[in-house]
């Protein structure tokens, strides 16, 4: 999962607002209208003083762009805040329509105007259902990505930066409050994440207040904490404060936390606690909710940003979990296994030969093999890709406070000038849940040339917009990385059979994500029917198919984003290759899909349409 589905599913809402909008400087003029300036030229200055202006809604996204305006505020999370984005962006497409001639742009800035809109319509479609939204889960709910924003995107350089962090400690105690409240709200309306939801995050939430200064008599640092140590200690080695500063620095670090961050924390748990009794041990699908049928069609608009119904999603599912079952035969007659595919299935998944050791010595071997891979395919990016990142990659385990078994891998991106690189990050408390012949796979969908090709080339973009390179559509996003995996194959990566038997398996759970997720949501599934079906189908540990039921359960439809968004891609791909013939060139068309930023599938079908008619013209 890419950093801005992480950013959507922190706030509760899926959107980033902030209660007031001063404004963010910017040197941004709209030209006036003449002859010496294009329409095109003049609605791209203003899409930059418009974006500047959906910027200042959210300090937290500018400081995942490593910009330090507001970089003393936390959001405001509020359903009012939310409303008041949602306004002001009515108000500036009402501005543009009556500012702008459309007919007179070129196709690029066509896409712009278009997606400035799409924006829009997604998010109010949305927020039309914010008393359905479970505002604390385990899937990046607000209470583990404060304390990640903190640690991972908080630089500190100067004096300035350490205040600017103490005044951010105290204002995620205000943000959370601001969540506990719409839960608590969403609950009177009879919204409740399910059971094992509230459980995990009273866990989480505790261990994120455990440890010093939280606790006395203690040994352990929290991870707060010791990130703000280290932090004042790196500007008093750099010489930036003196010792007795850091010291006052860090008295009000603890003041901070102790006051603010910790009490909030308290309420949250405190809370949870209580109305634990008032949830439901045997979760179901949204259907259950009040508005639940018409709050999943909206969520599967969101997610796939098509038009597809339940039940099409469900058929395309099932037929991919068949021909995808027939090529893993395949592997199952070159590998020798001569019993049935569930035989076969079962046999590999309890191999221990697919298993690095739980010891730390087996976690960094994994690390060690990940980065391995990805030195084999930075070698052969260059023959697919004409445009590369600039930012680079790490890979890291999870902090301890927020790592589950069985949790899913995922992305947090780079920043714009590549100064802060991007981050895949791996659950390793229970090394079973982390068999070798998916590794290949996933960090081809994580990193290269997945999520962090994809995402750092979009934000390092020179030639498009600035809110097209910041914002982010899950079939785009995801479909680009399950076809990533795919396009590694081609490249000559899974060598061994078993690695290309994970990325079948990782393939095909993405095909049981349609069944599964349209199954519970929409069909009436149990989670244990959810649970069977996928374990039947899948190479997954039982303890990741478990802890992925429960993310599908508790964020209905994102899950269908994968597939639909691949299937899409490769059907572009394939028209492309049809009408070019011997002129299709794989960098080209992956250039062109890339070059334009995160675009809804529709859109994305246009770009790639007029990239063949051009090609056809002799203007590509």
């Amino acid at each position: 999962m890419a950093r801005k589905l992480f950013l959507l599913l922190f706030l509760g809402a899926l959107l980033s607002c902030s209660g007031e909008n001063p404004g963010v400087e910017t040197t941004a003029e709209v030209p006036a209208a003449d002859s010496a300036v294009s329409e095109s030229e003049r609605i791209n200055a203003w899409f930059e003083e418009k974006n500047e202006e959906r910027l200042a809604f959210s300090p937290m996204e500018l400081t995942t762009l490593n910009r330090k305006e507001f970089y003393d505020q936390i959001d405001q999370l509020t359903l009012e805040a939310a409303e008041e984005q949602l306004d002001w962006h009515a108000a500036t497409i009402e501005e543009m329509q009556q500012e702008f001639d459309y007919a007179a742009l070129d196709i690029e800035t066509k896409t712009s105007w278009d997606t400035w809109i799409y924006m829009y319509e997604r998010n109010r479609g949305l927020q039309n259902f914010a008393s359905q939204y479970y505002i604390f889960n385990q899937m990046g709910g607000s209470h583990s990505f404060f304390p990640t924003f903190m640690i991972n995107y908080h630089r500190v350089d100067t004096l300035s930066d350490v205040e600017a962090y103490i005044s951010r400690l105290h204002e995620v105690g205000r943000a959370l409050e601001q969540e506990l409240e719409k839960a608590q709200s969403n609950a009177e309306q009879g919204v409740r994440a399910p059971r094992f939801a509230y459980e995990i995050v009273i866990d989480e939430a505790r261990k994120i207040i455990s440890g010093v200064p939280f606790e006395s008599e203690v040994d352990s640092d929290s991870a707060i904490w010791s990130d703000s140590q280290a932090k004042i200690a790196a500007l008093v080695e750099a010489g930036e404060i003196d010792a007795a500063a850091g010291e006052e620095l860090a008295d009000q670090v603890r003041t901070a936390l102790v006051n603010s961050y910790q009490p909030a924390y308290e309420n949250v748990i405190a809370w949870l606690s209580r109305d634990l009794d008032n949830t439901d041990p045997q979760p179901l699908g949204v259907w259950a909710l009040p508005e639940g049928t018409d709050y999943y069609n909206q969520l599967l608009s969101y997610f796939t940003t098509t038009d597809l119904t339940s039940e099409e999603i469900h058929q395309i599912g099932l037929d991919e979990v068949e021909r995808l079952t027939t090529e893993m035969k395949a592997v199952k007659e070159e590998v020798g296994f001569e019993e049935d595919m569930p035989a076969f299935l079962d046999a590999v998944s309890s191999d221990s030969q697919f298993y690095y050791p739980n010891t730390d010595e087996g976690r960094q071997t994994y690390l060690d093999e990940t980065n391995a891979f990805y030195d084999y395919i930075r070698e052969r990016l260059p023959d697919y890709f004409g445009i590369l990142p600039k930012a680079p990659l790490e890979v890291k385990r999870v902090e301890a406070f927020r790592e589950q078994d069985g949790a899913p891998a995922h992305y947090f991106s780079s920043s714009p000038d590549g100064e802060t690189p991007g981050i895949y990050y791996v659950h390793m408390s229970d090394m079973n849940a982390n068999p070798t012949y998916e590794l290949e796979s996933t960090a081809y969908h994580e990193g290269l040339p997945g999520h962090h090709m994809q995402i750092a080339i979009a934000l390092e973009s020179e030639t498009i917009p600035e809110f097209r390179r910041q914002t982010s559509y899950n079939a785009y996003v995801e479909g680009w990385a399950l076809y990533t995996e795919y396009l590694a194959w081609e490249m000559g990566a899974y060598e061994d059979p078993y690695s290309n038997l994970g990325r079948l398996s990782n393939e095909i759970w993405r095909g049981v994500r349609l069944v599964v997720d349209t199954g519970m949501h929409a069909m009436g599934w149990s989670k244990e029917e959810a649970v069977n079906y996928f374990a039947a189908h899948t190479l997954v540990p039982i303890e990741s198919v478990i802890a992925e039921i429960n993310r599908y359960l508790v964020i209905p439809g994102q899950a269908t984003s994968y597939k639909i968004g691949m299937l899409k891609i490769l059907e572009l791909r394939e028209r492309a290759q049809e009408a070019l013939g011997e002129d299709f060139d794989i960098r080209e068309f992956h250039d062109v899909v890339l070059s334009g930023g995160a675009l809804p599938l529709d859109i994305l079908d246009r770009r790639i349409n007029n990239y063949i008619e051009a090609s056809l013209n002799g203007e590509g």
